[in-house]
């Protein structure tokens, strides 16, 4: 079997705005120390997948951007969805090419908007996922992250027993996504077999589509043929047509939720001792800056005067951000738009982001 890895890399990262645009999302902003979450999610994969056998799925119309920010990846290895359809069309319109290109491919589905510390450690218990799924094909494997606090906005998934063979691999036994009350979320904390559940994955291209044919066939039905015209000049009329007609839905959804209760498949979960941030809005990017010591977090030229818990982000790097008696705010400066709101109100981000598409016309 042959080792391959796709990135997903398709949301708009509007909780970033403005510095998030339709035309440069989140994780191609080079606010990493100078790299991109794409990037910095690519070099992840080094000593585990070949750099020829990596892919990015993303939108087509970020197929230009990501060429720039990431020129190692040719346009075979950006697979361009020409309209949005979820995490299960993503990851089937990989496997529906990789079964194409080599029936045994074994592939790994990454995050794109996350920080993985140690790298090690990721990359070994990578190693390990990649391990179970090439010794039976019928596995599907998924990472949960060690949690550290009792979080209600990641989904969190249960181990069982111990896999015999594999160092630190279990049986999945229990998906929960994202549990309404925080007492729920308390109990699976302290029960020490409960983790988040990170949205990475290792499947068998082949078996994969077989699981859609089960679970989703309408999107068995049209990846089918997109994959079986991938080789040919009709490609790119048979993705365009067939593609934004597929049902949208979720991986966890669509298909671990039901092979869960599918004696034709086994579920096996990896845990990683890792330090994980979803750089999804602007307070988890600040959690990537160093904090003064009135915790103001900035990656910009500042001037504080008595005020505190401040982030201060500039896309210009001799542009000055002043404040005054300033308590738990963000400002996001840009070329053409700043943003000011409440730490507290961050997550209302998105809304003015989406108001702003007519503003800013």
């Amino acid at each position: 079997m042959t080792r391959y890895a796709m990135i997903m890399a398709g949301g708009a990262g509007t909780r970033l705005w403005p510095m998030s645009r339709r035309t440069r999302p989140k994780q191609l902003l080079p606010f990493i120390k100078g790299r991109s979450l794409l990037e910095v999610a690519a070099d992840r994969l080094e000593g585990v997948v070949p750099a020829d056998r990596r892919y990015i799925c993303t939108g087509e119309s970020y197929r230009a951007a990501v060429r720039d920010a990431l020129p190692r990846f040719d346009d075979e290895q950006i697979l361009g969805e020409p309209a949005a359809r979820n995490t299960v069309n993503a990851v089937g319109f990989t496997a529906a090419v990789l079964r194409e290109r080599d029936p045994d491919a074994v592939f790994a589905v990454l995050t794109s908007d996350h920080l993985i510390e140690p790298l090690d450690e990721f990359r070994r218990r990578l190693d390990v996922g990649f391990a179970l799924v090439e010794s039976d094909p019928s596995r599907i494997v998924t990472f949960s992250i060690v949690p550290t606090f009792a979080a209600t906005g990641y989904g969190w998934v249960r181990r069982g027993d111990a896999i015999d063979g594999f160092d630190g691999a279990f049986e999945a036994t229990g998906f929960e996504e994202k549990p309404e009350k925080v007492e729920t979320a308390e109990k699976y904390l302290a029960s020490g077999v409960w983790g988040w559940n990170s949205g990475m994955f290792v499947f068998h291209a082949a078996q994969f589509m077989d699981a859609l044919s089960w679970f989703l066939p309408a999107s068995h039905e049209g990846l089918s043929r997109i994959g079986a015209a991938w080789n040919t000049p009709g490609r790119r009329g048979e993705l365009e047509a067939t593609y934004p007609t597929l049902p949208s839905d979720s991986v966890d959804y669509a298909v671990m939720e039901p092979a869960a209760a599918d004696d034709r498949l086994r579920i096996a979960v990896v845990p990683m001792d890792v330090t994980w941030k979803d750089v999804g809005s602007w307070p988890s990017y600040g959690e990537t800056l160093a904090a003064d010591d009135d915790g103001n977090r900035t990656n910009a030229r500042t001037l504080h005067v008595d005020s505190r818990n401040v982030l201060a982000v500039s896309d210009d790097p001799d542009h000055l951000i002043a404040t005054v008696g300033c308590e738990d705010l963000i400002v996001i400066r840009t070329a053409d738009v700043t943003l000011v709101c409440p730490a507290s109100k961050a997550q209302q981000v998105k809304a003015a982001a989406e108001a702003a598409d007519d503003a800013l016309k």
